[in-house]
């Protein structure tokens, strides 16, 4: 797919890559502030772009360190000499591989290496958990901290008053086809999610995968935060018994009817569940127990 610019309001556009929207502040004809970098796969296609319109990427702001949203941030940082900015807790994990490990962390570092070693990067503007504006380039953010799909994801506010939202929602059309999508801890990313009612923002850009008037983000909001509660009830359902939580993921792999051929996969699908599993605990739908040396989770009616 041939990308193409999309313009928002004012100085503010974005990238449309076919899998995300990729918002830009355009200080001049040439120099742009990035607001993330997109995925490694899209780079040749982002590369192109930036070339035929002569820009320049001076800045990149990032909403959080996710694979598809920080995958170009060495690359453009050594083509453009660009200014990462990113928060705090999300810069240490991208510092190095051995950090990623960290996050990553029911992968080997030789795996972690192979599939995320490119997201390693150094951020030049740390952004604190009680920072609600940064200046990148001269240019003045506002900072909303809506963490729970990563630890620490922010969105950011440019002077158009367009919010990007990054992952904290999910557009109508990712939701048709969402079969697990992933939080890092729901219930905090629910709480993010709520925060996000008090925004009074011109327009709204989601990365994955849409772009909202004020008047139409409301029922987003609501329609997002029932998308993941039903998921959430739908795994709660899947549970029979005492299951460990291998035991669960075999069941839901099949409910769902997701495919599984590499570990990579496999890993990745773990990490998703838990995140769901573990919202069922802290909500007291369920109980985690030890039994034959095994935690195992049960419903608590079921007790």
């Amino acid at each position: 797919m041939c990308m193409k610019i999309k313009k928002i309001k004012g100085n503010t556009f974005c990238i449309d890559t076919g899998m995300t929207y990729i918002p830009f502040y355009k200080i001049n004809d040439e120099e742009i502030i990035l607001l993330d970098s997109g995925w490694i796969k899209e780079r040749e296609g982002i590369d192109k772009l930036l070339k035929e319109n002569n820009f320049k990427v001076v800045g990149i702001l990032c909403s959080h360190a996710h694979i598809d949203h920080i995958g170009n941030n060495t690359y453009l940082k050594g083509k453009y000499n660009s200014i990462i900015a990113m928060s705090s807790y999300e810069a240490l994990v991208c510092s190095s591989t051995v950090n990623l490990k960290v996050y990553y962390s029911s992968q080997t570092l030789s795996e972690v290496t192979k599939h995320f070693g490119h997201m390693a990067c150094e951020t030049d503007i740390m952004i604190s958990d009680d920072t609600s504006k940064i200046y990148v380039c001269g240019i003045k953010f506002k900072i909303i901290h809506t963490p729970g799909h990563s630890p620490a994801h922010i969105c950011i506010v440019t002077p158009d008053d367009v919010a990007y939202l990054g992952d904290a929602l999910i557009s109508y059309e990712v939701m048709k086809g969402a079969k697990m999508p992933y939080a890092f801890i729901l219930r905090e990313d629910l709480k993010s999610k709520v925060k996000l009612y008090d925004l009074k923002c011109a327009n709204y850009v989601v990365a994955h995968k849409g772009i909202y008037k004020d008047n139409e983000i409301t029922k987003l909001i609501d329609d997002n935060i029932e998308f993941y509660k039903k998921r959430a009830y739908k795994i709660y359902e899947i549970i029979n018994g005492k299951m460990t939580m291998e035991e669960i993921l075999k069941e839901v792999i099949k409910e769902f009817n997701i495919p599984v051929k590499t570990q990579y996969k496999y890993s990745t699908l773990e990490r998703m569940l838990r995140s769901y599993v573990e919202y069922l605990n802290e909500t007291g739908r369920i109980a985690v127990s030890m039994e034959d040396g095994f935690l195992k989770y049960s419903k608590c009616d079921e007790i």
